[in-house]
């Protein structure tokens, strides 16, 4: 274990995995709406095909995993006990062929969802395979130590073994914590601006829309919700901005590809893709433009008008609209890995695989059926600055597809409205978001 820098903080990685020997590892767990629990199965595979063991109501409290998995316990050169504690585990994260014959591919999604709105999950480890049990940073605290030796101490609660037949054998682990430069260094100077580059080659004509399954975008509530202040500039006094977070995602039953293809320097034409039933390209139809977005955090292509973020008031209707419409999309989030032909494992899941750079002459943008892309509104102009409103109950807006350039299966489900109420005085604004059936997310 290393600790970097000044930080008195190390992960406590100990590269513990939990592995499946005699058949695969697969549990679902699914909630029918945000007004229902979450239910779990474990799906057993053997000769004569596929039996379904419920899993104990009330065990999963949300989709990041299974809780007080694993009790790890550290002690130092000494023999005194330093740490005990018990942590939640995600089934489904990095994985590894372990065993010889064993087969070459896993067909489980990689990690566990934090979303607060996620509706399905699909956990498994491949048989002859194995999953990292301590390395999750999500379920996995980091914990103050002293360089030094230590013995770690991990086996799995009494729950679980019981619950999917575990050994419990405990496994003892030696653990060296050392501290690290953190290497910082001089930045690196920036790099050159490349060359002006010539168009690029793009489809025929504007397409047309064939028969067959479209993608379905849903908006679903914002999230994070709160007050970020900021200076107007000079001796200006502070401004009142509400932050959240919003997600847009595709509940199928086809992707939603969007192609860019240079036009300028920062401009591209954009075209939709589609699909059969069998994922074989039918068509395409033009669908709008990218821009590239130059601005430090971002420099990339953006999809523009894929969502809408409006501020509406008691009476639901707008007050104040955001600037942020143009998006990269991204698979960043796991919403429904149940939905018909929900892909478990999406290439592009963050904004340095899918939204390319200056010198790209054209680019795929691409939202898998079950996920869902997450933009944070945290910057003046894309948050609501809510500075001179009077305190009371408002709504916060995301709408999917807003001015229905995208081609969709239902664009009867493309809002979602989350109520909150916003108190205090300026300068010390509060808001509290009201929850979603039994979801409380703030």
């Amino acid at each position: 274990m290393t600790k970097y820098g000044e930080s008195p903080e190390a992960m406590l990685d100990l590269g513990v995995y939990l592995s499946a020997t005699g058949a695969p590892f697969e549990v679902r767990a699914q909630r029918k709406s945000y007004n229902d629990p979450i239910t779990a199965n474990q799906l057993i595979r053997h000769s004569g095909g596929t039996r379904t063991k419920a899993l104990p109501k009330g065990l999963l409290k949300d989709f990041t995993g299974f809780p007080k998995f694993l009790h790890v316990s550290l002690t130092d050169a000494k023999g005194k006990k330093v740490l005990d504690r018990v942590q939640d585990v995600c089934p489904s994260a990095e994985s590894a062929r372990v065993a010889p014959g064993a087969p070459a591919k896993s067909p489980y999604p990689v990690g566990c969802s934090g979303n607060p709105w996620t509706l399905g999950s699909v956990w498994g480890i491949q048989k002859g395979w194995a999953t990292d049990a301590t390395g999750d940073e999500q379920a996995n605290a980091p914990v103050r130590l002293a360089d030094g030796a230590y013995t770690a101490t991990v086996s799995v609660t009494k729950a679980y073994r019981d619950l999917f037949g575990i050994p419990g054998t405990p496994k003892k682990i030696a653990v060296t914590v050392r501290t690290m430069d953190d290497g910082h260094g001089a930045r690196p100077k920036a790099a050159p601006s490349p060359a002006p580059l010539k168009a690029g080659a793009k489809p025929a004509g504007n397409g047309a829309v064939p028969k067959g399954p479209k993608p379905d975008l849903r908006a679903l509530p914002a999230w994070e919700i709160g007050i970020d202040h900021g200076e107007e500039g000079g001796a200006a006094p502070k401004r009142d901005y509400m932050a959240f977070s919003a997600n847009v995602w595709n509940a199928g039953p086809s992707p939603l590809v969007v192609d860019g293809f240079r036009v300028k320097q920062d401009l591209m034409d954009a075209y939709q893709y589609f699909f059969d039933g069998n994922g074989r390209q039918i068509g395409y139809a033009k669908t709008g433009g990218m821009e590239w977005d130059p601005r430090d955090g971002h420099e990339h292509w953006h999809f523009k008008d894929f969502a809408s973020y409006r501020l509406l008031g008691a009476d639901k209707k707008e007050i104040v609209r955001s600037q942020k419409e143009a998006f990269c999309l991204a698979n960043t989030d796991a919403i429904n890995q149940l939905v018909k032909n929900a892909n478990w494992k999406p290439d592009n899941t963050d904004l340095h695989t899918a939204c390319g750079d200056l010198s790209s002459l054209s680019v795929r943008e691409v939202l898998d059926v079950g996920s869902g892309d997450t933009y944070v509104q945290s910057l003046p102009g894309q948050s609501f600055d809510v500075t001179a409103l009077a305190n009371g109950t408002y709504y916060i807006q995301v709408i999917a597809n807003p001015a229905h350039r995208l081609f969709e299966g239902d664009l009867n489900n493309n809002i979602s409205l989350r109520k909150v109420v916003l108190g205090g005085k300026p300068g010390h604004r509060t808001v509290k978001a009201a929850p979603v059936g039994k979801v409380n997310a703030p």
